[in-house]
């Protein structure tokens, strides 16, 4: 059968004495609408990928505008703290010198203790301003953030340290001011 068919087509081309019918004929038209939607198409394709580009340059830029946000609310956190803490220290330090039942000896203790809070939270916000203000570090905003939130949770842990040595002295002192007061009764009986 393949044999047939083949012959068919060797006897057909040979009969044609090999004359061709002549030129084919192209429709220019149709080459030209094409080549027009290619360069159309590179045309849209490289707006697009401006676009593309322009809008990667602005997702970085709010994710840098982010990281400022986040570290200028830990830096808010951290002084609104230290201003508590201060606060905190000067009342509270001022309440307990001035009470009748600490001794003089135990006067410097007390003041040593809480001035020894205050030089840590000093020494934290000259340590945070050379963070914030110098390229020295060469930090990411990722790892400075990681720095400032760590500063922050520090200052919490300084205002609750503060809190107990003051409840501590209060106990002391309030212990004091019983013991005088059962040992300065009067007795009747």
């Amino acid at each position: 059968m393949k044999t047939k068919i083949i012959l068919f087509l060797l006897l057909a081309i040979c009969s044609q004495d090999g004359h061709s019918q002549g030129m084919p004929v192209y429709d220019n038209t149709n080459f030209i609408s094409l080549a027009k939607s290619l360069v159309e198409s590179a045309k849209q394709t490289s707006q697009l990928l401006k676009t593309v580009e322009f809008l990667n340059e602005q997702k970085q830029r709010i994710e840098q505008v982010n990281s400022v946000i986040k570290q200028i609310r830990a830096v808010k956190e951290i002084i609104r703290n230290n201003q508590e803490l201060v606060k905190v220290v000067q009342h509270d330090l001022e309440e307990v010198l001035n009470s009748p039942f600490i001794k003089p000896e135990e006067i410097e203790r007390v003041t040593v203790s809480f001035h020894s809070i205050m030089d840590i939270t000093m020494q934290d916000m000259e340590f945070m301003q050379q963070l914030l203000t110098s390229n020295l570090l060469k930090m990411t905003d990722a790892e400075r953030l990681a720095i400032l939130e760590a500063q922050k949770e520090r200052s919490r842990e300084m205002i609750v340290e503060v809190g107990l040595r003051t409840r501590r002295f209060k106990t002391i002192i309030s212990f004091r001011e019983m013991q005088s007061k059962i040992n300065n009764r009067a007795i009747n009986f």
